[in-house]
């Protein structure tokens, strides 16, 4: 299974690292430093050693003691030479029956290879989460729009310098068109209450704002529209995945009345619409902030703030760092659109069908689209994994956890869906846990090697502050106990969501270990998981509308910055099982980068991917 570099894997549990190859005297030199920092508890034997010493050798000799080795060498060959050549026919052979088998290497009765992976990512908006860029213009530019937010200085202009009361005057028009309530009312509230607002610190800062939801509740709705077919339109702004270009802020305008009011789409639910129609009035009942008389004229409040919020974006971004990044910011947007959202599963599906994964006997996958499914099933995955996906997942918020099972080592036609005897589990506890439809898939299946062990596999993706963790698993534990999965083995792999120091409203990871013990698991990273073994890392940045959560830059390596935390597992009884090496992944080349923000261009989701091996006891 070869090596990785020392410093850039994290430390991984087991007596050996999982990696990419590497030159067999790299590998030894790599292997000797580590087992000098760890004690020597491991030696690796490549049979490559003895050429290492006559190398060595050679230096204590002169050239006549040279020349009779070399002769001896060649006399040597020659004895050799016609059997190496039988047997590079016969490895031949096999190489090529190999091949014509898909490049899989058979299944070993005597192990378990495992991988779990959270596909999930940046959905609309690619600017939200710091990524690894190959580009040094694009830390530049997130750099420079961090000091315009964080420091405008004379930058901070009156909103109406941007959104100019020409564009109010526009919008108010079409919109009164459109039959809104309370349309002269709005106007005149803008140009009393934000019209000459400063555009950073009283406009984009202003928490009031937010809480009104007058900018964030008609950007939730026509940021990105899913439409009929599967594919998305996205509203003209800076904050998602929109494909044309803005020549200037005029031409940002003409296109953004033209999406808002003129273009007809076909949603996904099956009826037609334009985007202006989709906005709605805003509920007091619900968002008390927003004023009793601001209420009845919410509608057409909101999108006149909506209108301001996009302006200021693409102002921001056009003068930013006094304009040089105006040629150059719509170009970043668009690659990082294609490497992280349209190409995205292109790109997951590469890394689980390469060679770095080619030898998994069971793929848990969380937060997977019935789209990604479908395109599994057609796909070589497809031909090597049966692909199975709850019955009961939600095909509208379509975020699925799944089970893949490798055709020639389990019985998959008789592979059975359990995930009705875990939601029996959960009811049962009596409790409010929040999962929902599509969080949780069961397969009971049997083995066709060896001696046709019984296993209970499950995925499960967790809600984001992992309180859903521990019941789960609880109820997993349970459900193993009724007839249907009674004698069977648990494999679960999971996005537990867990954290490195939780709290009453974080699940802490030590303390999710001890529950998982008293159950009679443990996990790929042992009984005691490293709390600072990360399995995640993402920091938001200004370009998001959280701007109280962003990261600095120059703050991303500190220990406190972003989502650092250790969320991912694979569990599975003490006893019957022992893990061999766990590796993780966060560059879809069998490698964990350490310090790096994630996703990359080349890695298309915030979760790093985990491949454990367990050895079956006797």
């Amino acid at each position: 299974l070869g090596r990785t570099p020392a410093a850039r894997v994290d430390r991984l549990q087991g007596p050996v690292r999982l990696g990419l190859p590497q030159p067999a005297r790299t590998q030894r030199k790599a292997h000797s430093a580590m087992a000098a920092r760890r004690g020597a508890t491991f030696e690796i034997g490549d049979g490559s050693d003895d050429h290492d010493d006559s190398r060595s050798d050679d230096q204590l000799t002169g050239p006549g003691e040279q020349k009779k080795r070399l002769d001896t060498l060649r006399d040597q060959q020659s004895l050799l030479k016609r059997p190496v050549v039988g047997v590079g026919v016969v490895a031949l052979v096999l190489l090529l029956f190999w091949l014509a088998k898909g490049g899989t290497p058979a299944p070993d009765p005597s192990r378990l290879t495992l991988v779990t992976w959270n596909v999930a990512a940046i959905n609309n908006n690619p600017f939200e989460y710091w990524i690894t860029h190959d580009d040094p213009e694009y830390n530049e530019l997130m750099k420079d729009v961090q000091g315009f937010i964080d420091e405008p200085g004379a930058a901070d202009v009156a909103v109406s310098t941007v959104f100019t009361p020409a564009r109010v005057a526009e919008l108010k028009a079409l919109m009164a068109k459109e039959g809104f309530p309370q349309v002269d009312e709005a106007a005149a509230e803008w140009e009393a209450s934000y019209a000459g607002r400063k555009i950073i610190k009283e406009f984009i800062k202003d928490g009031a704002l937010g809480k009104k939801r007058l900018v964030s509740m008609p950007d939730r709705i026509t940021n990105t529209i899913n439409l009929k077919g599967g594919s998305a339109a996205h509203r003209p702004t800076v904050i998602n995945c929109y494909q044309k270009s803005f020549k200037n802020a005029d031409d940002w305008w003409a296109q953004w009345k033209a999406f808002m009011f003129a273009k007809e789409l076909s949603l996904a639910n099956g009826k037609t619409a334009r985007p202006c129609e989709l906005v709605g009035p805003i509920s007091r009942a619900k968002y008390p902030a927003l004023t009793e008389r601001e209420e009845p004229m919410s509608k057409a409040l909101s999108l006149l703030a909506q209108a301001a919020f996009d302006a200021i974006l693409v102002h921001m971004l056009e003068t930013a760092g006094d304009g040089r990044h105006a040629a150059k910011w719509q170009p970043l947007r668009k690659q990082m659109c294609t490497a992280l959202n349209s190409k995205k599963n292109e790109r997951t599906m590469g890394i689980l069908e390469s060679k770095h994964y080619a030898s998994a006997d069971v793929i848990f996958l969380q937060e997977v689209s019935g789209a990604f499914v479908s395109a599994m099933r057609k796909s070589s995955l497809g031909a090597r994994y049966e692909v199975f996906m709850a019955s009961t997942s939600d095909g509208k918020r379509d975020q699925n956890s799944v089970v893949l099972l490798r055709k020639d080592r389990f019985d998959v036609a008789g592979a059975k869906d359990q995930t009705a005897a875990f939601d029996a589990a959960i009811a049962a506890q009596g409790k409010d846990v929040p999962i929902a439809p599509g969080d949780v898939a069961v397969v009971a299946a049997k083995e066709t090697v060896g001696a046709g062990a019984r296993y209970t596999l499950a995925s499960f993706h967790g809600d984001t502050n992992g309180l859903a963790t521990v019941p789960v698993v609880k109820a997993m534990a349970a459900a193993l106990k009724g007839e249907a999965l009674k004698g069977s083995t648990l494999l679960f792999g999971l996005d537990a969501n867990t954290y490195q120091a939780g709290d009453a409203h974080k699940q802490d990871v030590l303390k999710f270990a001890s529950e998982y013990l008293t159950l009679g698991l443990t996990s790929c990273w042992g009984d005691t998981p490293d709390p600072k073994n990360h399995t995640t890392f993402n920091a938001r940045t200004y370009l998001q509308p959280q701007l109280n959560k962003a990261v600095k830059l120059a703050d991303i390596g500190s220990s406190s910055a972003g989502d650092k935390n250790p969320k991912d597992f694979i569990l599975f009884p003490k006893g019957p099982l022992e893990v061999v090496a766990t590796r993780k992944d966060n560059t879809g080349r069998g490698e964990y980068v350490e310090q790096m923000v994630f996703p990359t261009l080349q890695f298309p989701s915030d979760h790093g991917i985990l491949m454990t091996v367990l050895a079956k006891k006797e």
